[in-house]
């Protein structure tokens, strides 16, 4: 199918406003199943200069300049891609010990995965959990993830359009949390056990919770299947209805716009998200 994204955010200050270097994370990054047919990106004022690169983690990063003050600044994305249905479950787990968890990659790529292994705001309550449901899905690997996927999916969700990821302790103690608040949960009990995971901001087609807002969910890496995408909001594993904006081992380096201004002033935020 087609999937036809617009996604407009406006910043307005109350006084003129120097603005400096602003880095956009608005550029969907490819999967086999999923072929780019147009993209389009508007900026009011128009920037001095945009350099549109790779980042450290190999999502499309551009970075925009200005040379003259403004009140505001408009930012709009039309994104247009082909997505083709595919079973996320058609995979075999090789070598064949990694059917069951914990588990050690091989050698050759263990060294790669680390930044997605780091043990960060881990703590005994979420391994004690993470090992409940491994447990209970018998130790097979993709039990265990479909099992988290769910158990996360019955916590209560919030809507918060701002603000960094609370800590996955807070999101499991509380029992709920936001899309990008889930994701860090999910994260953070897979590398309990020993599973490679990240953190993918992007959108999400079909969802009447989610579909006019930006979506977060987790990837990890299996091996013999690769990086596969888990939706804990959803509970379901990512398919085609899934555009991916970027990946990474620490959300707070891949806000979809991020920068800084030089000025007094007090800024105002809107933005719309629209499937055509």
């Amino acid at each position: 199918m087609n999937l036809h994204v617009r996604h407009e955010s406006e910043y307005t200050y109350d006084m003129p406003v120097a603005l400096g270097p602003q880095t956009l994370y608005l550029y969907p990054r490819m999967y086999p199943y999923q072929r780019l047919l147009s993209y389009k990106l508007s900026i009011d004022p128009k920037p001095a200069q945009i350099v549109r690169n790779i980042d450290v983690e190999g999502n499309v990063q551009q970075l925009v300049y200005f040379s003259q003050p403004t009140r505001y600044l408009n930012v709009c994305v039309e994104i247009e891609l082909y997505s083709e249905e595919f079973n996320s479950f058609d995979f075999v787990l090789f070598p064949f010990d990694t059917q069951t968890v914990p588990f050690r990659y091989p050698k050759e790529v263990e060294s790669l995965l680390r930044p997605y292994l780091e043990r960060v705001d881990i703590s005994e309550h979420i391994e004690t959990w993470a090992r409940r449901l491994a447990s209970g899905s018998g130790w097979q690997t993709t039990s265990f993830l479909t099992t988290l996927n769910q158990t996360i999916r019955e916590f209560t969700y919030e809507i918060r359009e701002e603000g960094a990821a609370f800590p996955p302790e807070q999101t499991l103690s509380q029992r709920k949390g936001s899309c990008r608040d889930y994701a860090t949960l999910f994260i953070a009990a897979c590398r309990s056990l020993g599973i490679a995971s990240r953190f993918v901001s992007g959108y999400l087609f079909g969802n009447p919770q989610q579909e006019h807002e930006l979506h977060a969910w987790a990837e990890v890496y299996l091996p013999g299947a690769g990086w596969r995408g888990f939706d804990p909001t959803e509970g379901s594993v990512v398919v085609n209805r899934h555009i991916f904006l970027a990946s990474t081992g620490q959300p707070d380096l891949v806000a979809p716009i991020s920068g800084m201004f030089t000025g007094r002033a007090k800024s105002v935020l809107r933005s719309e998200l629209t499937f055509l």
